[in-house]
């Protein structure tokens, strides 16, 4: 079992710079397949959820290769669709872009049901309607499996979403570059790593517009070619340092970022009492570890991103006055509020709200990290809690974050690790 140690009361300085951005990376490594070719992706973040799903790739008779540590050359040209290894697409979420890319590439799709952190229902529906939509026989069977095949090619398609789904607007794009004719998609999710995902297809030879938008047209291409292409710094891991800072006090620079994608971000932290400077490619984050408490409705993309409200909590337990989370996205992400309470959170849940009464006293104690950003949420209430807060059960903290303890050891965190199982870019 990996477990984070860490002993709260150092303020946090200095300057770091962020990685490329996990929601990007992983639709990306995966949309390789469709290319058919050799892509080099370059910024690709080290995490274990990228990390698997090239181990996917190359499982299913693709070649990855590291050149640096943070650029990887991945030939697709030898990959068989359909040859998913279940025992890793079961770990991540992000598997579920291999139906698009198989279906595009092939003409059919077969895989595990994947897995990822458990929010409560996350339904594949939106996928399916848009795979159907496209010409494709798209089912999930009784053993777990999801399967697909079209009859000749994949057409275009006007594909309205009823809601805005970060992951079928992906999938949707993906399975659609290649198909036949042009691809309306209404109500699309707008988020940063949608656009990214857009333009590595459109280095790649496609032509994908609106991205970024409610309306992204595709017009198909007969075939596409290899490219290579920088993933988008990650606005999460950069707003998990901003917050972390607000709560320990002190003053630490953010730097290789787009301040525009963490505009909502840095908003609220501004209105909790923190100092946010903003420069092209950097923040720097000033906080005396003085909070005000506030509220705040997890929202699509510009809105407040639900990957942001776990660690906002521990602001919110130690911020003067009552403070509130309403959780509009998924419907059972609190979670990790059980755990935080065992630091000492005052909080009452009730449904998709968390109210915070505020002004609490953080004390170290046994917790576990139950999803990803819930475990990241209890490192920032470690390193202001009095006393060792050890997590348990941090390997889902590695899923998204890369040397997040020797980072913030660097910044002046009283932090260790007991890590088991590690990953070196070159395996």
């Amino acid at each position: 079992m990996n477990k984070i140690i860490v002993k709260g009361g150092n303020a946090l300085n200095g300057t770091i710079d962020i990685s490329g951005m996990k929601n990007a990376a992983l639709p990306i490594v995966f949309a390789t397949i469709v290319t058919k070719s050799v892509c080099v992706i370059e910024n690709i973040p080290l995490v274990d959820d990228v990390l698997k799903s090239i181990e996917i790739i190359r499982e299913m008779g693709g070649v990855a290769e590291f050149i640096d540590e943070t650029t990887v050359k991945i030939d697709t040209t030898g990959v068989e669709c359909c040859t998913s290894p279940d025992d890793i697409v079961r770990k991540i979420r992000g598997s579920m872009y291999l139906l698009g890319a198989e279906l595009a590439r092939e003409g059919r799709t077969e895989m595990i049901y994947p897995g990822g952190c458990n929010f409560g229902k996350r339904p594949i529906d939106l996928h399916f309607k848009a795979f159907t939509a496209l010409g494709a026989d798209i089912r999930e069977d009784e053993d777990e499996y999801i399967r697909g095949e079209v009859k000749g090619r994949l057409h275009g398609a006007n594909i309205y979403f009823d809601i805005a789904s970060v992951g079928a607007t992906i999938n949707a794009i993906i399975a659609a570059v290649t198909a036949d004719g042009v691809t309306v998609i209404e109500n699309a999710a707008r988020e940063p790593h949608v656009v990214d995902v857009a333009n590595f297809f459109n280095t790649c030879g496609a032509n994908v517009t609106g991205a970024g938008t409610g309306t992204v047209k595709i017009h198909g291409v007969p075939e596409l070619h290899g490219c290579t292409y920088a993933i988008i710094p990650d606005m999460i891991e950069a707003g998990t340092y901003m917050a972390a800072v607000a709560a320990t006090g002190g003053c630490l620079t953010v730097g290789n970022i787009i301040p525009k994608h963490l505009e909502i971000i840095s908003q609220k932290l501004i209105d909790m009492g923190v100092e946010i400077e903003e420069g092209d490619d950097y923040v720097t984050v000033r906080s005396n570890g003085k909070l005000r408490g506030i509220n705040i409705k997890t929202l699509p993309y510009p809105g407040f991103p639900t990957d942001m409200q776990p660690q906002f909590a521990p602001l919110l337990s130690l911020a003067e006055g009552r403070g509130e989370i309403y959780e509009s996205i998924f419907d059972n992400r609190f979670k990790y509020l059980e755990e935080l309470k065992k630091l000492g959170t005052t909080v009452d849940i009730d449904g998709r709200t968390a109210v915070f009464s505020g002004g609490n006293k953080l004390v170290g104690a046994p917790a576990r990290a139950v999803d990803l950003r819930g475990g990241a949420a209890l490192v920032i209430a470690g390193l202001v809690a009095e006393g060792e807060t050890e997590i348990l059960d941090a390997d889902c903290i590695y899923r998204g974050y890369f040397n997040l303890v020797p980072t913030l050891r660097e910044l002046g965190a009283d932090i260790t690790e007991d890590r088991f199982a590690t990953h070196i870019y070159g395996d």
